[in-house]
């Protein structure tokens, strides 16, 4: 086991637990895009079972390569999913974190009822409005959500955001707020194929201050695993 990687998750972990005195349970997703499967390994002899990738070629490359490990491995696509690319990720994943649209949904819809099954997916809430990010406004999560509620294959879990950078966190905390205020009020209604079980909200950067607002899952990859390498082309 990477020492580097198991002294950074034990400084995380007190971190998390800082700025969670009500200990309740968070999920760690731990992200390794553009590290090694070696980096998944260390990963997993710490505990983590959950792994996130942001996309979906490389996720299919390590998907395979670290197949003797697939009981032990949840698998989530953290990142944009292009609609032509849906195919290869259906069915391996726990999680598709980033539905960022109707189209999005109505292609993974497709695929599972292709393959039979029900792809669990998050909401991906464009709080900030960032034009350079995917998601959608808050003000458009209600109809999107009556407009699933005949799919037979999609479920969502949950939301997810991503918020804009800032050399403060601090300045995230509004937009934690927003979204945990409305997944409070989500989880108060009832929609077909809708349960608001994951609140995922929180990167390397601001994780804490996600979860002092009620994040219960952290998407977690520079923190633990230190800068990125380069992504090959």
């Amino acid at each position: 086991m990477n020492n580097t990687i198991k002294e950074n998750w034990l400084e995380t972990e007190e971190r998390i637990k800082k700025a969670n005195p009500d200990g309740k349970d968070i999920t760690v997703v731990a992200v390794t895009k553009t590290h090694s499967t070696q980096v998944i390994e260390n990963a997993l002899a710490l505990g983590f079972s959950e792994i996130g990738e942001n996309k979906a070629q490389e996720f299919v490359e390590k998907y395979d390569r670290m197949e003797g490990q697939k009981e032990n491995i949840n698998w989530h696509m953290i990142g944009h999913l292009q609609r032509n690319k849906v195919k290869y990720v259906v069915g391996k994943t726990k999680l598709i974190q980033s539905l960022d649209s109707m189209r999005l949904a109505k292609e993974i819809e497709k695929r599972g009822a292709a393959e039979g099954i029900t792809v669990d997916t998050l909401l991906q809430v464009n709080v900030a409005r960032e034009e350079a990010k995917y998601g959608i406004f808050m003000e458009d999560v209600i109809s999107f959500l009556k407009n699933i509620e005949t799919f037979k294959s999609l479920k969502i879990r949950g939301l997810m955001t991503m918020a804009p950078f800032y050399q403060d966190p601090e300045e995230t905390r509004e937009c934690f707020k927003k979204l945990k205020n409305m997944f409070e009020e989500l989880k108060k209604e009832e929609y077909n194929n809708v349960s608001m079980d994951y609140l995922s909200m929180g990167m390397s950067n601001d994780f804490e201050v996600a979860v002092e607002e009620g994040s219960n899952m952290l998407r977690l990859g520079r923190t633990l695993f230190g800068e990125r390498p380069k992504s090959k082309k």
